[in-house]
């Protein structure tokens, strides 16, 4: 699209007549102090249905209620091309788009149409005054390609002779019907409705009847299953069972028997510890006191013990204690102990942890 400027022919001034003049102030007013700004589109639009295009002197006179820089306003009306910035035809200005979807479905048709019935270039009248035309971006009604805009009216779905047909009404006086102009309503397809022909999907008639078919469903179901219960041979109640003794054996765990380490992965366990007392394991850097006492209850109590631990007695050890995995490699338990069955023992209170 071609850079927007003003037109180099400008008028000497602009006023906005009284009503309008009312109406602008009117508008103005609802913007709070400092924002008023925002009112530069309608009071631009408003002045250009007053005057047909969009002057210089009119662009003054918007920034100066509006206490806006003249450039800003500039920059607003040369950048929409909602703004006419020359003057346009008095029966019709001509707005064709030419975006994608329009140039797809046949806008350059439409721009030969108006070079040939208004003038070879955009922006300029015709030879009697009437209709002028200019290209622009879209205008918003692509699935209605190809379309024109004319004055606040869309005109969609045109081929080269229904456009023709238009220009010829605007210049009898009786412009067409805005809108598509094929047979269908919007953007609806050609021909008229192919899909939810079912009236009743829309008159209420059928509102709540899937209720209705759920509700005799369940109940069906319910007189089915009530009828097949009543047809059943009733069924002795079962003999009630004799309890059970309750043993000691089932409620106290055994001490653990001295193993010989015959059974394949388990290490060598203690009914008790040697010479009634076990060595003190919280010694073992990661283990406190509740878990000396699951060892012991295990048949660990001294060091020597866990010093000779193979990779199978760990690995039996870790399963027998559950969510224990990599702990004994981790924090070297083996490690420790072998050390710690020597005799030796970490200075004062201060436990030695194992290097990483």
């Amino acid at each position: 699209m071609a850079v927007r400027r003003l037109d180099p022919d400008q008028p000497a001034s602009f006023a906005f007549s009284a009503a309008n003049l009312a109406w602008a102030k009117q508008l103005v007013a609802k913007y709070p102090p400092g924002k008023q700004a925002s009112a530069v589109i309608p009071l631009l639009w408003r002045g250009q249905e007053q005057a047909g295009w969009v002057t210089e002197p009119m662009i003054r006179t918007v920034a100066g209620m509006l206490d806006m820089a003249e450039i800003r306003v500039l920059e607003v009306a040369t950048f929409y091309t909602q703004f006419l910035l020359s003057p346009v035809g008095a029966k019709a200005h001509i707005q064709v788009c030419g975006t994608t979807p329009c140039m797809l479905r046949g806008a350059e048709a439409l721009k030969d149409v108006c070079r040939r019935r208004i003038h070879h270039d955009a922006h300029h009248l015709s030879a009697d005054g009437s209709f002028s035309w200019e290209e622009v971006e879209c205008l918003g009604a692509c699935v209605n390609a190809p379309m024109v805009l004319i004055g606040s009216d869309t005109y969609e779905d045109l081929s080269p002779q229904s456009f023709e047909q238009l220009i010829d009404g605007f210049a009898a006086g009786r412009p067409p019907e805005p809108g598509p102009q094929v047979k269908r309503q919007l953007s609806a397809p050609e021909g008229g409705q192919t899909t939810l022909m079912d009236a009743s999907l829309f008159d209420g008639s059928v509102v709540g009847t899937w209720k209705k078919g759920f509700d005799e469903r369940i109940k069906a179901a319910a007189e089915a299953k009530a009828k097949a219960a009543a047809a059943a041979p009733a069924a002795a109640p079962p003999a009630p069972k004799p309890a059970e003794p309750v043993r000691l054996a089932d409620t106290v765990k055994p001490a653990a028997a001295p193993s010989s380490g015959a059974d394949k992965g388990k290490p060598v366990l203690l009914a008790q510890a040697r010479g009634a007392k076990g060595d003190d394991l919280k010694l073992i850097w990661g283990v406190a006191e509740k878990l000396e006492q699951r060892l012991n209850a295990m048949g660990i109590w001294h060091f020597d013990q866990i010093a000779a631990w193979t990779p199978q007695h760990v690995e039996w050890f870790e399963r027998e204690m559950q969510g224990f995995s990599g702990r004994v490699a981790r924090d070297k338990w083996i490690e420790q102990c072998q050390k710690l069955a020597t005799g030796w023992r970490p200075d004062g209170s201060v436990v030695e942890r194992p290097k990483s």
